[in-house]
């Protein structure tokens, strides 16, 4: 099996160039990096997460479904997530919490995809003096089809 592109995942790397709550402001975009969706990575992130199901691993198969080939499992939208924003991304400071997020898929991320991101936050304020974000975030294929959507809450740290 090739070997799949990796992105960062030492969140601490680059910890000191993220912005803090006070930083961010809504409706600014998110630097965002084009990533191309690999077999290898979907395969991968199957492995990763137990996910056995042949359309995601055996063409013949795939070719006779209604996908008429492979496609990746909807939850990629997390490597995706990772994959398109650079290490200095507000997203991944460390002691970040997830309050809560959904999602709608549209289309599914095929191999060989040049996936992008278009992502911002949308707001933020203080509740039980916590510092929450609300955010948005959206895939496209290279054909400007949007992949999947979703908007989540996060807990940043102080």
């Amino acid at each position: 099996m090739a070997q799949a592109k990796a992105f960062e995942t030492d969140f601490w790397k680059d910890a000191n160039l993220r912005k803090v709550w006070d930083d961010i402001v809504p409706g600014e975009p998110r630097k965002t990096i084009p990533y191309v969706l690999t077999k290898e990575a979907i395969e991968l992130y199957c492995r990763s997460v137990g996910e056995t199901h042949p359309l995601y691993f055996d063409e013949a198969y795939a070719r006779t479904t209604p996908y008429g080939g492979l496609i990746a499992p909807p939850s990629i939208h997390i490597l995706l997530m990772f994959s398109c924003t650079p290490a200095d991304d507000w997203m991944r400071t460390p002691g970040t919490v997830n309050a809560g997020q959904s999602w709608s898929y549209n289309k599914p991320a095929r191999p060989g995809d040049t996936i992008t991101l278009q992502a911002r936050a949308l707001d933020k304020f203080i509740k039980r003096e916590r510092l929450f974000v609300v955010h948005d975030n959206v895939f496209f294929n290279q054909h400007g089809d949007v992949i999947c959507s979703g908007r989540g809450h996060t807990i940043r740290p102080m």
